[in-house]
């Protein structure tokens, strides 16, 4: 095996879709399948936004 990818193309939509599927419970993908939230969003509570880098540094 050389790679994990299906296609440089599909890569951000297939690993998020991956991603809400193994925690389906808790998470939801966003309308543009670019992000994923939170099934239940807490009213009155402040959102934590984090975006990644390139991908070379870990996930937090």
């Amino acid at each position: 095996m050389k790679k994990f990818l299906n296609s440089v193309d599909t890569v951000l939509t297939e690993s998020l879709d991956g991603f809400v599927a193994a925690h389906a419970d808790i998470l939801v993908l966003g309308d543009e399948h670019k992000f994923v939230r939170r099934r239940t969003l807490k009213p009155g509570k402040v959102a934590l936004i984090s975006g990644g880098g390139s991908g070379h540094e870990p996930l937090h």
